[in-house]
């Protein structure tokens, strides 16, 4: 292997290119709301620029990430082997990597209109941010869910070049959606966390762990039927959420005994859910 592809091989891995599960679950939202704006007819660029747009800043806050939690990384079984902790990418190459993802992301968002060019520095920021969240809170996947959560208004604005009632409360679903998989998603590093001093709503919630999230996931599928409603949509969307309940329910049953493998089972399962919302969406605009 030589130097350039040995160097871009750690940069992919970096930008955890080999784990697509992130980039799933920041896309499954980002298409409701395009279907949604668009009653089922997304514009192509729009489309392609949203998709594309989605894998490269997630990419972008992988990086970012990395970089953050180089210090901690090291200590946490999970992640002793990310590039950085590893020793296999400098921390100054990161930042190079995360620069050229930001001009990629940023070259994207200005194939759409001034609106959603504004509002794409609100998602760099909270992009760029929400790593050193886990330093002074203990609610960074709350913030993660603020983060994820504004490829929804976005999507909205490329679409329609506005963002309506209807839009927030998608946006609001999908921060609780956030906020429910990353707190699965911590509770596999709970042990490692406490150790470390690095602050999550799995440890915040303690005991009332599934109790919180189950309420949680009530309160998004609630929302996420009020949408139905101000939609009018019809029985596939609703079918799609019911999958969705399902879900949710097997993802307690994953979390119940708080076992490692089974919360990082519950987080990845998440995609599943988001699909399953799609499909329901899609499938009911396709008759409307």
């Amino acid at each position: 292997m030589t130097y350039l592809s040995e160097r871009l091989a750690q940069y992919w891995l970096l930008a955890r290119f080999d784990k697509p599960i992130g980039i799933l679950i920041l896309l499954w939202p980002a298409l409701w709301a395009l279907w949604v704006a668009s009653n089922g007819k997304p514009d192509a660029l729009v489309l392609s620029v949203i998709c594309a747009g989605v894998v490269v800043m997630r990419a972008a806050g992988c990086v970012i990430n990395d970089y953050a939690d180089r210090d901690f990384d090291p200590h946490v079984q999970r992640t002793q082997q990310r590039p950085i902790a590893a020793g296999k990418v400098s921390p100054k190459e990161a930042l190079y990597v995360f620069a050229v993802l930001g001009l990629l992301a940023f070259g994207l968002v200005l194939l759409l209109n001034p609106l959603t060019i504004m509002l794409s520095f609100i998602g760099a920021f909270l992009a760029a941010s929400y790593p050193f969240m886990k330093r002074y809170t203990h609610l960074p996947q709350a913030y993660l869910g603020i983060a994820f959560g504004w490829a929804v208004p976005m999507s909205f604005s490329a679409q329609s070049n506005d963002i309506p009632v209807v839009g927030w409360i998608m946006y609001l679903a999908v921060m609780l959606w956030s906020l429910i998989y990353d707190t699965m998603y911590a509770m596999v590093d709970k042990e490692d966390d406490i150790k470390i001093g690095v602050k999550s709503t799995a440890i915040l919630f303690g005991h009332y762990d599934r109790q919180i999230i189950a309420a949680l996931q009530l309160i998004m599928l609630s929302l996420l039927i009020s949408i139905g409603q101000m939609q009018a949509l019809g029985s596939a969307y609703y079918i799609g959420l019911l999958v969705a309940a399902g879900l949710c329910i097997y993802q307690q049953r994953l979390i119940y005994k708080r076992e490692k493998t089974q919360c990082f089972k519950a987080f990845l399962n998440s995609n599943w859910l988001g699909l399953a919302v799609f499909i329901g969406l899609a499938v009911d605009y396709l008759h409307l």
